[in-house]
């Protein structure tokens, strides 16, 4: 026996599935006889509603001869009755090819799509599954007004899947940043036993567990509504001292909820609705909820008003030749007037109802389905025919050669494959009517756009759903998607307190929350943040890591840029080095001075002048290069203290080793028949001084060409301050530059150490000894020291050994001489020089 259907012929018809009826009485199966029709009962006022829309709809389009000319809209719509195995087999009776055809042959051959290439709705997420099933093993395209579970976004498992509404999962987005905005951390949650139900709790408690919320308890309302079932989670509810509860299902369900809470006499929640009772006539029209649900808020997608649709909806009458073959006008008209139709057969009447006259008047009555202030599935159903409207004017548009499909083809408009449709349907975007953009993502989705809504009661007694903030899926930055106007909020009639639900007390900004253990996560203790780390908000779940040049301040509330550390010109340890090296300076310009004035005196001229006044410039170099390690590292002084140390203190090495090898040179020249003097005169000297020099400026050259030092920025996380310092670029340049420096002094000791005793001249082979004992361990003291030093106390450690080997020189070998010069003249004679006495004395 074929369902109850209602239909329109046209060109192209479209299929359509609504709910009418909210429940199914299943019929006997005696097995000895046909089975009777399935009985449906509970008819919705709401949804039949929205069947007139895509009614309206289609007629419009037909209307205006812009859209498709020559082509008239056909419609097929069946009553699927809320469940899922009657939206199955209304969906089969779309299918089939031709009325008495056989359906299991039309199944078996795959072309199982007749004169219906799409279906819109169904409305419930649970059926839409059902048929999404079917109806995508044929490709033919199915747009749900209605389905919101994000399981149906699953293009794999539902392939021709489409909606008009937005999926469970941005919803729950919505939700999860309400629960966030008003800090509620302790949140009862209760579901629908459906793939609607599940699946948006589900995911609802799995987001807000990540935040630090608690479920104070998860349960499931029976489709049965077993009243001791129901009590129970009534009981739950009070025993959990959660203040805050989510309702997530459909309004039948949640309307057996509430009566049992009615029952029960449970008052002072703050229920959250989800999007499918949210905005539900059932509880608004019947004053017996008020007293509970005031206050409640919830999220309802975008409405928008449909010009000439209230008329439409008031011209019904099953006397009108119109609408004389419209199998569910009757029992609307029965269900919204409670009479019985006299036209009909024995079985539409109704014991003890008047007979209905056929003069009742729709405007005179009102009703749910009269109710044109709230059009948001209606606006769904609207948008949905219109889409694919669209979709079939891209086709009827499609070039030949120019089309998406094998070989550029076109679709034949007149014979339609739904899996083109499909197609075309995918791709439509377009403005309608009120300037809201209709299109579909990559998983068939459109942009998710919800107004939130405050329950409030009026003086006169009245519930009032007031629009207190909107969430917008599309903006970019997710603190921005939710907007409240808090200042227009009720809660339970007072509009300022806001109800608190929470197991612990609220983290203070600069804390933490720290989970109890054996408890749940949102019973907790407040910790403070480490150093480093900061939080800016109440009941953070973890500290934030400043960014590695920031520090955290002292409240742990904000990054504060680190202090910068180097070795400056301006504090202690840099003014102390500073003095020290100008001091240096100083002292080898008096001994410059002292010697310049005595330089005709013996013990100067015995020192050989030349390499003691360039040997006096270099240490002076020495002094002075170390002012570059003082002061903000730029990349001219990276590059200028370590190349003018290395040069500096070659030179200075350099002019000691001459020193040396005149002293032994000098006692080979007094050997009989020598005359080794000649190849080592002052010219030899000074080629000796700048060989060797020059090897070290090659050396810089280089490293200054290949890897020169930078400055560089050491931003430890465990440290509050920013360290600046030179990069040495590359290590093995460095490493030469060194060792160089230390390969001159070790060939220079060994020399000056066997110098030490020769006769016959001032000997100062023993003060280069000293001095050059007193530079090797300054600088093999200095590696671990470097090593070891952290910050600026690195480059105060280089700044230091480089003026205590300066310092260990200039000492070492001038201080004896300008000791002699000004406090002991009469040591500075030839003869005193040359006697062997004196030698001891030095």
């Amino acid at each position: 026996m074929s369902l109850p259907v209602l239909e329109k012929k046209g060109d192209i018809i479209l299929g359509g599935l609504f709910s009418l009826h909210d429940m199914v009485v299943e019929p006997y199966l005696a097995f000895t006889s046909p089975p009777p029709p399935t009985k449906c009962t509970r008819f919705n006022f709401r949804t039949f509603r929205w069947m007139q829309t895509m009614i309206f709809a289609i007629e419009e389009i037909n209307r205006n001869g812009n859209f498709l000319p020559n082509i008239t809209l056909g419609y097929k719509i069946y009553d699927s009755c809320s469940t899922p195995h009657q939206a199955l087999k209304t969906a089969m009776e779309l299918m089939g090819t031709e009325k008495g055809s056989d359906l299991e042959k039309s199944l078996s051959s795959g072309t199982c799509h007749g004169n219906v290439p799409v279906v819109i709705g169904d409305g419930g997420s649970t059926q839409s599954i059902v048929v999404a099933h079917f109806l995508g093993v044929f490709h033919v395209p199915q747009v749900s007004y209605f389905s919101s579970c994000a399981c149906l976004s699953d293009k794999k498992e539902f392939p021709a899947f489409l909606r008009t509404m937005p999926s469970d999962f941005f919803q729950v987005d919505a939700l999860v940043q309400l629960v966030k905005h008003f800090g509620w951390t302790w949140v009862g949650v209760i579901a629908g036993d459906d793939a609607y139900g599940r699946g948006g709790a589900n995911i609802f408690a799995n987001k807000v567990q990540k935040l630090g919320v608690c479920i104070a308890f998860y349960e499931i309302i029976p489709k049965n509504g077993e009243q001791t079932h129901i009590a129970s989670i009534v009981s739950t509810i009070r025993s959990s001292e959660a203040q805050v509860i989510l309702v997530f299902a459909v309004e039948q369900d949640a309307a057996t909820l509430f009566d049992q809470a009615l029952r029960d006499g449970l008052s002072g929640i703050q229920w959250l609705a989800s999007e499918a009772w949210s905005t539900a006539a059932i509880f608004s029209s019947h004053r017996k909820y008020h007293h509970i649900l005031q206050g409640t808020m919830g999220f309802a997608i975008r409405g928008a008003y449909i010009s000439g649709f209230q008329d439409f909806l008031l011209r019904l009458n099953p006397s009108s030749s119109d609408d004389h073959e419209d199998n569910f006008l009757v029992t609307f008209w029965e269900e919204v007037f409670q009479c019985r139709w006299q036209a009909e057969s024995q079985e539409h009447k109704s014991e003890g109802k008047p007979p209905c006259s056929g003069k009742e008047q729709l405007g005179g009555k009102k009703s749910i389905y009269s109710d044109v202030s709230e059009l948001r599935i209606s606006y769904n159903v609207y948008k949905a025919v219109y889409a694919v409207v669209h979709a079939l004017m891209s086709m009827r548009r499609c070039v030949k050669g120019t089309g998406p499909f094998l070989q550029h083809a076109c679709p034949d408009i007149d014979n339609i494959k739904p899996w083109q449709l499909l197609h075309y349907i995918k791709q439509v975007q377009f403005l309608n009517s009120v300037d809201d953009e209709i299109k579909f993502d990559e998983n068939g989705d459109p942009s998710a756009m919800y107004d939130l809504v405050n329950w409030q009661l009026k003086p006169n007694g009245e519930m009032e759903f007031v629009a207190i903030g909107r969430f917008d899926e599309t903006t970019d930055t997710s603190n921005q998607k939710l907007q409240i106007k808090e200042q227009n909020i009720l809660w339970n009639g007072n509009q300022t307190q806001v109800p608190l639900s929470m197991c612990s007390t609220i983290c203070p900004p600069g804390t933490r929350k720290a989970i109890r253990p054996n408890v749940p996560i949102c019973c907790h203790d407040c910790v403070a943040c480490t150093a480093g780390e900061i939080s800016n908000q109440t009941d953070a779940i973890e500290c934030v890591q400043c960014l590695p040049e920031f520090w955290s301040n002292a409240e742990r509330t904000a990054c504060i840029p680190k202090q910068v550390e180097f070795l400056s010109f301006s504090d202690t340890m840099g003014i102390t080095l500073m003095v020290s090296s100008l001091i240096g300076t100083l002292s080898t310009g008096v001994v410059v001075f002292i010697f310049f004035f005595n330089r005709t005196s013996p013990i100067v001229r015995a020192t050989n002048s030349q390499l003691s006044f360039l040997l006096l410039f270099s240490l002076a170099l020495c002094f002075l290069c170390s002012l570059t390690f003082i002061g903000q590292p730029s990349k001219w002084s990276c590059m200028l203290r370590h190349t003018a140390f290395g040069i500096s203190f070659v030179l200075c090495i350099s002019c000691m080793l001459g020193k040396t090898l005149v002293v032994l040179i000098a006692f080979k020249a007094t050997l009989p028949g020598s005359n080794i003097m000649k190849w080592f005169g002052p010219v030899q000297q000074m080629a000796i001084i700048s060989f060797c020099t020059l090897a070290q400026v090659m050396i810089c050259t280089v490293w200054l060409a290949v890897a020169p030092p930078t400055p560089r920025r050491m931003m430890p996380r465990e440290s509050a301050v920013v360290i600046l310092l030179c990069d040495e670029g590359s290590r093995v340049a460095f490493a030469l530059v060194l060792g160089y420096i230390g390969l001159l002094a070790c060939f220079c000791l060994p020399l000056a150490f066997l110098a030490r005793k020769l006769p016959d001249n001032f000997n100062e082979a023993r003060l280069i000894v000293f001095s050059l004992l007193i530079f090797c361990a300054v600088w093999i003291a200095f590696i671990p020291a470097y090593i070891s030093s952290p910050g600026k106390y690195t480059t105060a450690t280089e700044v230091f050994a480089i003026l205590a080997s300066s310092y260990g020189l200039l000492g070492c070998i001038f201080a004896p001489k300008c000791y002699i010069i000004l406090l002991r003249p009469e040591k500075n004679t030839r003869k005193h020089l040359m006697s062997k006495a004196s030698f001891g004395k030095f």
